[in-house]
């Protein structure tokens, strides 16, 4: 019997939300706060990375007064794809059932969350999704929009994937999902993360479901994309496309 099947018909088990930060302390209390009013019984973790505008203090200062709030210090701003990765490690080791990314920034609305962790009655991994039917963006500019969907629909192409939006970063993820060496040469950084552990995942067999959601622009602070992340993910992908297509990779190891 598969995890699936002995998950089916049950909660989701303890989860765990986890918030990469770094500068999102306009963000952070109320997004902690609307976590906490969607799903009550989960667990948040804060991942900062050494904000210089005192993310990490605000979200200490939650955690002393709720049990339920954690936070992560790193070093300094090392890129979304290390915080994740480092999230979940933490998560894993305490037992956690579920693990979910969450931007810091109010874009991931946490009232969607119980439709993900519903979803995960019969998936591996329940990723909410901007370009399925029912998913909308608001207040986005024409452009990043572009980027968007331009990246998922070139990754979909040249790496063979399942699934509309590659590059969207609210996931749910069941613990056997992680629980390998799945994320054991993860290097990738930014908007490149999420499409290379989606690859890992749907190259493992893992199930994937796409949720509509509704995608809100940031409306604090400043956006963590780039030109260097799109170059990243632009030459990261190409390069395990044409190694998929002339077998120079196997299994789903990426370099």
């Amino acid at each position: 019997m598969t995890e699936r099947e002995r998950s089916a018909g049950r909660g989701p088990g303890r989860v765990l939300v986890i918030v990469p930060t770094f500068n999102e302390a306009d963000n952070i209390q109320p997004l902690i706060g609307r976590v906490r009013a969607a799903v009550p019984s989960c667990d948040i973790l804060v991942a900062d990375d050494n904000s210089p505008d005192g993310t990490g203090k605000i979200a200490d200062e939650i955690a002393d007064e709720d049990g339920q709030v954690h936070v992560l210090h790193r070093a300094g701003k090392e890129g979304l794809g290390a915080a994740y990765v480092a999230g979940f490690r933490w998560g894993l080791e305490r037992g956690y059932d579920v693990l979910v990314e969450m931007d810091g920034d109010g874009s991931h609305r946490p009232e969607e969350l119980p439709r993900l962790l519903t979803a995960l009655s019969d998936a591996d991994l329940a990723l909410g999704s901007r370009w399925v039917p029912g998913g909308r963006i608001v207040n986005w500019p024409r452009r990043r929009e572009l980027i968007s969907r331009g990246g998922s629909a070139y990754s979909r192409l040249l790496l063979g994937l399942p699934i509309r939006d590659v590059t969207g970063g609210y996931r749910a993820f069941r613990r056997h999902v992680l629980d390998s060496d799945l994320l054991e040469d993860v290097e990738s950084q930014g908007y490149c993360f999420q499409v290379d552990v989606l690859h890992r995942v749907v190259r493992a067999g893992h199930r994937v479901v796409e949720v509509p959601i509704t995608f809100v622009e940031r409306e604090h602070g400043d956006s963590k994309m780039s030109r260097e992340i799109v170059a990243e993910a632009l030459w990261r992908v190409t390069a395990w496309g044409l190694s998929a297509r002339f077998g120079k990779r196997g299994g789903t190891r990426h370099t």
